[in-house]
């Protein structure tokens, strides 16, 4: 998935925003005001970093050399991931689904509730 891609997933999913709150190259998303996905966008260093469980981020940091701790977070619950093209589509999606899923379930049951409600309107 190319940084475009990326940014439409992301994007589609229910109630989210984006921002550059730390620099012009960091990319933020957000679901209920918490962050669940930095994509990078400098030429550089291509890659996302995304929340996870904390049993799943070490198996995939075991199975994939592209999936490292990430960098300036906590490294028990969130994963770099190198967009170098070796890991699928399909991975990246449902990593972001994953990641989305988790902050989501952390939210208020309130904001949760709201959330739902404004998505089946």
């Amino acid at each position: 998935m190319n940084i475009e891609q990326i940014r439409a997933y992301c994007l589609s999913k229910p109630a989210v925003d984006e921002s550059l709150p730390f620099n012009d190259t960091a990319l933020v998303f957000k679901v209920g005001g918490k962050m669940f996905a930095v994509l990078d966008l400098s030429d550089d260093k291509r890659g996302i970093t995304l929340k996870c469980d904390p049993e799943l981020a070490i198996k995939l940091r075991e199975e994939h050399s592209e999936v490292t701790p990430a960098w300036h977070f906590n490294k028990t619950y969130w994963n770099g991931i190198v967009l170098t093209g070796t890991i699928t589509q399909r991975q990246i999606r449902e990593w972001i689904d994953h990641s989305y899923d988790l902050v989501f379930e952390s939210l208020p049951k309130k904001i949760q509730e709201q959330i739902n409600l404004n998505n089946h309107e």
